[in-house]
């Protein structure tokens, strides 16, 4: 019985901890994008200079990263060569600095609410971009599935009563280059045993964000800063909502290495909804039956493919479990057979 409540307690307390991840990792990635949309809305703190705020993120996440790296020590810094942080984290850098500054000029145009709806095409475009990099195989029932979503998606932007086609197409861009780069990490990092903690991702991608996205805010910003003149930098503002971006790559790295990228995915979808309920109840953006209707029909799509997912994962591990225990029973299969010829030696000598 006391072993019993034992493994009772341990299951329990796993559970209780994985919520708390989940939970962690919805609060600060809400609080993100809340954040991001109060800084650029024209209407609310009216800063709209998106690669500004992103380059502020990068340099606050950058400069931590390398005080934990080189300062302090905390973290050990990958094994690196010059031609593999060219060949594989700077192209990863590119795509990170393409995806932030489009998902960030986003929400000067959208409402919280619709582009969390058009984030929904992300398992779309993943698994797209996979079949044309030849990282994932043509599956007509998973092909079906991403329709499925699309098709909600194009319903939900039908619906929406303050729709722009500059925001969309910003947003549109943003899942199409994050979704790239999650592919080109399995490409370039993972299949070549390379793996990075989030201190570490920081350490090594920021500064190539960084430097990409200065490239575009020397053009677009800067003459529009310069011409502003008066700014003064609020560190209260920027220093928080920076704490907050730096905080949520940790969340991430915690969710993911404590429980698993599907469990993200799952508690994406829920804090997907929170946002749409917040962005109508408090923000007062405008949500439309059809919206609903339609980014109703896109859960359903993304629901049923994390569960095809989950499905795929567990016939894995049982195959894997099932190798393991072919192999055990052939080597105590040997050792027996050994055993005999090794009496059957003694009993003729």
């Amino acid at each position: 019985m006391g072993k019993g409540g034992a493994l009772s307690e341990g299951v329990l307390k796993k559970i209780i901890l994985s919520y708390a991840y989940v939970a962690i990792w919805i609060f600060l990635s809400f609080t993100v994008i809340v954040y991001n949309k109060y800084i650029l809305d024209k209407k609310l703190y009216n800063w709209p200079y998106p690669i500004s705020l992103t380059m502020i993120h990068m340099t606050f996440c950058s400069s931590l990263a390398f005080a934990a790296v080189r300062v302090f020590k905390l973290v050990e810094p990958a094994a690196l060569s010059r031609r593999v942080y060219l060949s594989s984290v700077v192209p990863i850098g590119a795509l990170y600095s393409l995806s932030l500054w489009l998902s960030n000029s986003a929400y000067i145009y959208l409402s919280v609410s619709f582009i969390q709806m058009l984030k929904a095409l992300m398992p779309v475009a993943v698994y797209s971009i996979g079949i044309l990099l030849k990282k994932d195989s043509y599956k007509s029932t998973t092909m079906s599935n991403m329709l499925a979503i699309s098709v909600g998606v194009a319903i939900a932007a039908y619906g929406e009563a303050k729709y722009d086609s500059w925001g969309v197409f910003l947003q549109l861009g943003a899942v199409a280059f994050e979704a790239t780069r999650l592919v080109m990490i399995q490409i370039l990092l993972t299949s070549k045993g390379i793996n990075l903690n989030p201190i570490t991702s920081l350490y090594y991608v920021a500064p190539s964000c960084l430097a990409f996205l200065s490239i575009p805010w020397l053009i677009v910003e800067f003459p529009l800063l310069k011409q502003q003149g008066s700014f003064n930098f609020d560190f209260v503002i920027f220093g928080t909502n920076s704490l907050c971006a730096f905080a949520l790559n940790l969340a991430v790295f915690l969710l993911v290495g404590k429980t698993s990228a599907l469990t993200m995915n799952v508690a994406g979808v829920v804090k997907d909804w929170l946002l749409i309920a917040f962005s109508w109840s408090v923000i007062k953006d405008t949500v439309t039956p059809v919206n609903l209707l339609g980014y109703g029909l896109a859960f359903l799509g993304v629901g049923f493919y994390n569960h095809s997912k989950l499905q795929a994962l567990k016939s894995k591990e049982a195959q894997k479990k099932t190798l393991a225990a072919d192999e055990e029973s052939g080597k105590l299969l040997e050792d027996r057979e050994g055993d005999g010829v090794g009496k059957k030696g003694d009993l003729q000598a």
